[in-house]
């Protein structure tokens, strides 16, 4: 007798918890928030997410860089001032093989240089830059694609944890009702105590089960804040917007193509090979000559008598490189290394992709599947609970028959609600892993 009077006083105690009355009571949400649809949240997150900005200021930074290329091919010109106070007629005596003579003067001037030639190096540096630009570009896009899966995946998974808090709270409403219905026959001596420790037992299961499916639900809704921008968490009231259930594709050949087609990660990839190869060409180029033009003007109000009042000269450089070290052969050599191993890179890349669309094609497959199999595993397992209910009220049934279909009736809604949101989030992977336009 003592080990079930102890029983019966922890069921009560469990039962009377001022913990599991609150849960039981309380709604998945404190107070009604803003209302928020998939296309309002993805908007949030493309306007709130830093990971959007980050990705928008590389690829603004990489224009410049295009720009500071580009300055090599454009003349150069600026202003001189200069002013001298010497002895007149000195030289420089130390520190130069030339001796030039210093006099007393001011003078003002321009220099104007234009690069002629240096045998296509500048020009791959440019092009090398605008091809990074471009793989910016896609870095950019792929972030917000990245961003708009994370808010997708995270939208969904609020709405399917909400429904599994009403799921639990049905379960918790049922089973309390039939804990006080028992209570009262086992009072009228109609039912044993047996009966009652069971269903307590599932009561208690049934507020556990809620109590998990809320801190689920309030752990999701801080993720989707997160994701948005938020520093703290929303009260958000998502709003579904059901698409018809469309079957998945039948080949995975094609969605492949697609994705090594369209995925900018790809794109980016290429890009950078592109570029690493034009700089490659840049680093062999230095051991070409360079040819370049500089012109002078300039006036001298305040001079010595030995200096005309006006200046000016043009005139051709040409630089020839003969020997440096190896300075260049290493340059070369390490940009040569780097395109291969860009390309690795990209061959890495294709074989990812394909292995993710297959897998994601896969997943999706098998979730389409399953939500035949949870829909007629909802259907018996309501029929079972219906059949075990009707015996036990009749006497033909046991408490723990009755239990079991309960507890089979809680997992197979679990798992039909499960199913059902799985589906959309495996669709919404297979869409990002082969780039497909929302």
């Amino acid at each position: 007798m003592m080990p079930n009077l102890t029983r019966t006083l922890l069921l009560s105690l469990l039962l009377s918890s001022p913990l599991l009355a609150q849960a039981q009571n309380s709604p998945p949400s404190p107070s009604p928030g803003r209302t928020l649809t998939l296309a309002q949240a993805e908007a949030l997150a493309l306007k709130n997410n830093p990971q959007i900005a980050i990705g928008k200021l590389r690829a603004l930074v990489a224009q410049q860089y295009v720009r500071e290329a580009r300055s090599a091919l454009l003349p150069n010109a600026y202003l001189s001032v200069t002013a001298v106070d010497s002895n007149p007629g000195s030289r420089l005596s130390a520190g130069g093989l030339n001796n030039p003579i210093l006099f007393p003067r001011a003078a003002a001037g321009a220099t104007v240089g234009q690069l002629i030639t240096d045998f296509g190096r500048s020009t791959n540096l440019l092009s090398s830059s605008q091809y990074l630009a471009k793989a910016e570009d896609q870095n950019s896009a792929a972030t917000t694609a990245q961003i708009i899966l994370a808010v997708d995946q995270a939208f969904y998974n609020v709405l399917e944890t909400k429904d599994l808090v009403t799921v639990a709270q049905k379960t918790v409403a049922s089973r309390q009702v039939l804990v006080d219905k028992i209570k009262a026959l086992t009072n009228a001596k109609l039912k044993s105590d047996l009966d009652l420790s069971f269903s307590a037992v599932d009561l208690a299961r049934g507020k556990l089960l809620f109590l998990e499916a809320k801190n689920n639900y309030e752990t999701s809704l801080a993720i989707l804040s997160a994701i948005l921008g938020f520093p703290d968490e929303q009260n958000f009231q998502l709003v579904d917007e059901p698409a018809p259930i469309a079957p998945p594709a039948l080949d995975v050949l094609p969605l492949i193509q697609q994705a090594l087609q369209q995925r900018p990660e790809v794109t980016a990839l290429q890009d950078q090979v592109q570029a690493a190869e034009k700089f490659g060409s840049a680093e062999h180029d230095l051991w070409r000559p360079t040819v370049s033009a500089l012109g002078v003007v300039g006036e001298a109000p305040v001079r010595d008598n030995h200096i005309p009042n006006w200046y000016g000269a043009v005139g051709v450089n040409i630089n020839i490189p003969i020997f440096n070290g190896s300075l260049y052969n290493a340059r070369a050599k390490a940009a040569d290394l780097q395109t291969e191993l860009n390309r690795q890179k990209l061959s890495d890349l294709r074989n990812n992709i394909a292995r993710d669309v297959r897998n994601s094609w896969q997943d999706t497959n098998r979730a389409y599947e399953r939500l035949s199999v949870t829909q007629q595993f909802r259907e018996q397992a309501s029929l079972s609970l219906d059949l075990a209910q009707a015996r036990y009220n009749l006497g033909l049934g046991s408490i723990v028959e009755f239990s079991q279909a309960e507890l089979q009736q809680t997992e197979a809604d679990i798992a039909d609600t499960d199913a059902k949101y799985q589906y959309r989030l495996t669709q919404i992977v297979l869409a990002y892993t082969i780039s497909a336009p929302k």
